[in-house]
């Protein structure tokens, strides 16, 4: 078991190496972890999660500012604020996950090496955890969240009435089909998992055309948009730790 993933341990981050097979062939592969125990002891989990790798093969002048740079920036961020302020009763764990990006096509070896790891790691944790939070391409300027198909319910309610307490309901939906993300595995596996991404990162309404190009670059990207959707999660912790 990963000894972050302890209420007895401090706020601290740990190095998770692992190989996996690849259609290059083996490959090693680093999870980052860290955990912020709440104040009171608690076998109570929230996880929140964003990958921080990027595409291989893209050009010399790709940046990967919104996928994966800004949900791995915000993750950060998060992790800061929560270590300040542990919540009472409820742990937080914080993933930043390798190997999202598939190197050829995805399938059993190819993408999602870290999730899929981390949520077979979590197994044992599954009926203390009260949601898997991940968040993927949320710096779009003009920010667009959906909530696809393949979450949990509940999760998926409840990230709309978030975004409507704290005023930014006209930017997120509901998405009917399926997006395979790294929440994906958690969500196969049972767990109560909801994927925050912004899948339109492009020149016009509608398109994704800026998303695994050279375009994809940091003056694309919102401040705003990283606060919206921080507003977003931090709502749904509260709601989620409420009495």
């Amino acid at each position: 078991m990963l000894s972050c993933f302890s209420p007895e341990g401090v706020s601290v981050c740990a190095v998770d190496t692992f190989t996996n097979a690849t259609p290059h062939g083996s490959c090693a592969f680093r999870n980052v972890l860290a955990a912020v125990p709440a104040r009171e002891p608690s076998d109570k989990w929230i996880v929140l999660l964003s990958h921080f790798d990027t595409k291989s093969g893209i050009g010399p002048r790709f940046e990967g500012a919104n996928d994966g740079a800004s949900s791995t920036g915000l993750l950060l961020e998060l992790a800061s604020w929560f270590r300040r302020r542990p919540l009472r009763d409820v742990n937080l764990f914080f993933g930043f996950m390798d190997g999202e990006e598939c190197m050829s096509f995805y399938g059993p070896s190819d993408g999602f090496h870290g999730s899929r790891r981390l949520a077979k790691q979590l197994e044992g944790k599954k009926k203390k955890v009260r949601a898997v939070i991940l968040m993927d391409m949320v710096g779009d300027a003009d920010l667009r969240l959906t909530i696809p198909r393949n979450c949990t319910g509940a999760l998926r309610l409840l990230s709309l009435e978030a975004a409507e307490t704290v005023g930014v309901r006209d930017r997120i939906g509901l998405f009917d089909g399926y997006v395979y993300d790294d929440h994906h595995a958690f969500f196969e596996a049972g767990f109560p998992a909801v994927d925050l991404i912004d899948f339109e990162y492009g020149s016009a309404p509608g398109e994704n055309d800026y998303w695994h190009t050279e375009a994809d670059t940091f003056d694309k990207l919102s401040s705003e948009s990283l606060y919206t959707t921080a507003k977003i999660v931090l709502e749904m912790i509260r709601r989620l730790v409420a009495p």
